[in-house]
């Protein structure tokens, strides 16, 4: 059975540390955007209806898109992806405890957090 899939709220940008305070200040002073959230480092700004995270990566060389997709079941989404030769990347960062999901790439080696959606 193929799981249905939707966008989640969260883009996220990975931008190296050295490109980080400039990312930043473009996304906030130069668009204007309404920063709604800082975790850590990171901060979140409205996008539309989504979130835009800027996250500073020390081992980055350029920067990254990460997307949040949501599905019903984790397990049956894990069991499709891996009938369809798509690549797991758990190790790319930790989630959260509480998040019922785990990371994909895309051909294309973009990051993909399939997680559970919150009915």
């Amino acid at each position: 059975m193929k799981p249905r899939f939707r966008g989640g709220i969260n883009i996220a940008v990975k931008v190296p540390d050295h490109q980080f305070d400039a990312t930043l200040a473009f996304y906030r002073d130069v668009l204007g955007l309404e920063q709604v959230e800082v975790d850590g480092d990171s901060r979140a700004f409205a996008f539309g209806a989504n979130r835009l995270w800027l996250d500073p990566m020390p081992s980055l060389s350029k920067s990254e898109i990460w997307l949040e997709l949501e599905t019903e079941n984790t397990s049956t989404a894990a069991e499709y992806f891996a009938k369809q030769g798509v690549a797991r990347r758990d190790g790319v960062e930790a989630i959260p405890a509480d998040v019922d999901g785990f990371w994909v790439c895309d051909p294309a080696s973009n990051i993909l957090l399939i997680h559970a959606n919150d009915k």
